[in-house]
């Protein structure tokens, strides 16, 4: 594997940075590898365990390298045409695709509507709201979180977002009640003036409120394997994923470790990525 050579790519309202590991020759699809709002760093660990196959990491719009030059709320659908624009650029594709949390959802997307750019998407913990029991509760729980942010800036914000993705089991309709201090997290309580943060700002509502195409993905030719981490069982992202595989008609798979478990300490929460390359390998060995 090479070291990453960058590009950047225009697309409408951003312009994207992505990170090239070529491998030649190889007979395996490229393995682009995707988060949101997480950009490419998160991935430095897993990449290292890919060396006998081209991978490609990027950062989405609004996210470390890649600069919008819109404001306000991007959306899944932005997303996934910026990785449809990305797979074009690489050659068309068929790649096969891991993908986290938010970008977990961007990839179902992107499959949703571009089945032939993917042969192989595993969506590991989708945020997808829509699709639990407990919807009303966890998407009325989002937009507290998101109104909380605005109105009271970062620190206020991330608390009451830190509280609801950790909690075990359904949502609670008084979750807007619960006690989500700032300082007990390690974050400040004061007022920057701020709104600009990429997550709280530009991707809660539309990645959490985004009503998926079951259909289409039901019948896409892309093999769609859902993920879930084994140490996060009852918490709003596992539930998703395991909901997201049900209304498949499959059964999610469970990888190592938590939400982030091929992380190896690059945003200070250490998972499991020798494990978690393991199972991912598996998976997409399965294909060849």
């Amino acid at each position: 594997m090479t070291d990453p050579k960058t590009h950047t790519l225009e697309v409408p309202g951003a312009v994207l940075h992505y990170d090239v590991r070529e491998v030649e020759p190889s007979t395996a699809p490229i393995l682009l590898m995707i988060g949101s709002p997480m950009d490419a760093s998160g991935f430095a660990s897993l990449v290292g365990h890919f060396q006998d196959r081209t991978v490609v990491t990027y950062d989405p719009r609004g996210a470390g390298r890649s600069q919008r030059s819109v404001s306000g709320e991007s959306t899944p659908d932005q997303h996934a045409d910026d990785l449809h624009r990305l797979i074009s650029a690489l050659g068309g594709g068929p790649v096969d695709i891991l993908a986290s949390s938010g970008g977990a959802v961007n990839g179902l997307v992107l499959v949703a509507r571009h089945p032939e750019q993917v042969r192989t998407l595993v969506a590991h913990e989708p945020p997808a709201a829509t699709v639990l029991p407990d919807r009303a509760e966890a998407l009325a729980a989002v937009v507290n979180i998101h109104q909380t942010y605005q109105r009271d800036g970062f620190g206020p914000g991330m608390a009451k977002f830190i509280v609801v993705v950790g909690l075990r089991g359904p949502v609670p309709a008084d979750f807007a009640e619960l006690p989500a201090r700032p300082a007990d997290f390690g974050l400040p309580s004061e007022d920057d003036g701020s709104r600009d943060d990429v997550m709280l700002g530009q991707n809660l509502l539309s990645c959490t409120h985004y009503e998926h195409d079951v259909d289409a993905l039901r019948a896409a030719s892309t093999r769609i394997v859902l993920g879930v981490g084994s140490e996060s069982e009852g918490e709003l992202a596992h539930r998703a994923g395991e909901a997201v595989a049900e209304r498949l008609g499959t059964k999610a798979v469970t990888f190592p470790s938590h939400h982030a478990g091929f992380a190896g300490g690059e945003f200070g929460m250490k998972g499991d990525p020798d494990g978690f390359a393991a199972t991912l390998r598996q998976i997409l060995d399965e294909d060849d």
